[in-house]
């Protein structure tokens, strides 16, 4: 017996290390055929990089007059492009996080007892996660025409089904010693739901909700490549102009304002959880 477990371990490393070489070949087959199928080619992208770096310097001013034009006069005129995408951001984040409240019952299940009405709930909601921001945005351009609009009614349903997925979770996950004795005591639904549950989520919620709208600050820059209005727009015109350093602008403009409001978004998420 003290002989069998000394040979156990030895054994028992030896069919991790095939499991490991068997999973490692897997991840390499799998590799291989998505470079194959995609003609992903490494070896062009060195063989280029005289492109790259060409394009590089073309988008980075050359001498010091062209940089006081590009800061003192190209980028002020921006100023409308770049409220219009908050802009965007803070309707599209604010109308989602409201209209995502009703899902956010209907998709818990200790809120919700019809399983029929839950997983309706659940199943909507990961089917409006499918969708990219950018596919939504092009859909509602073609249904209301071109501007800002639809680009907020694209970050609308987007932050809708982001905030509810999240919320929901969290909802399911609360203790339940409230919501029992609530109930225990004759309390109405909407009764629980006030006192037991949203003291409970609430913090979480506008987390989530401020985590959404980091992300829709970002998305909102590139809407306008579809003609949903903000930055973007002027993005694509200055990159369809060749007009490389008038981009490399709002690009480097662009992670400003994005690195900002993600720096103080992460301050009051911590504050709050």
């Amino acid at each position: 017996m003290k002989a069998e477990s000394r040979l156990a371990p030895p054994a028992t490393r030896r069919g991790a290390g095939l499991r490991f070489l068997l999973v490692l070949m897997a991840v390499a087959a799998v590799y291989g055929a998505s470079a194959a199928a995609t003609e992903f080619h490494p070896v062009v992208v060195v063989r280029d990089a005289d492109v790259f770096v060409q394009l590089l310097g073309e988008m980075w001013p050359d001498n010091r007059e062209r940089w006081v034009f590009l800061l003192t006069d190209f980028l002020p005129r921006l100023k409308v492009p770049f409220i219009q995408t908050l802009q965007i951001a803070i309707l599209g984040t604010l109308a989602g996080a409201v209209l995502a409240v009703p899902f956010v019952v209907l998709a818990s299940n200790n809120l919700t007892r019809n399983p029929v009405v839950y997983a309706a709930a659940k199943a909507l909601m990961n089917l409006l996660r499918t969708v990219p921001e950018l596919l939504y945005a092009s859909i509602f351009v073609a249904a209301v025409g071109f501007g800002p609009f639809p680009g907020v009614l694209a970050l609308t349903v987007f932050s809708m089904a982001i905030v509810a997925k999240l919320t929901s979770e969290s909802v399911e996950a609360v203790d339940p010693g409230p919501l029992e004795a609530l109930e225990a005591a004759g309390a109405t639904r909407a009764q629980v739901i006030a006192y037991a549950v949203v003291p409970q989520v609430l913090p979480l919620f506008v987390s989530y909700v401020l985590y959404v709208f980091e992300i829709n600050v970002r998305v909102s820059t590139v809407l306008g490549l579809v003609g949903a209005g903000g930055i973007g727009q002027q993005l694509q015109l200055m990159l369809s102009l060749f007009q490389y350093e008038n981009a490399f602008i709002i690009i480097l403009a662009t992670f400003v304002l994005v690195a900002a409001i993600d720096y103080a978004s992460a301050r009051v998420r911590a504050r709050l959880v």
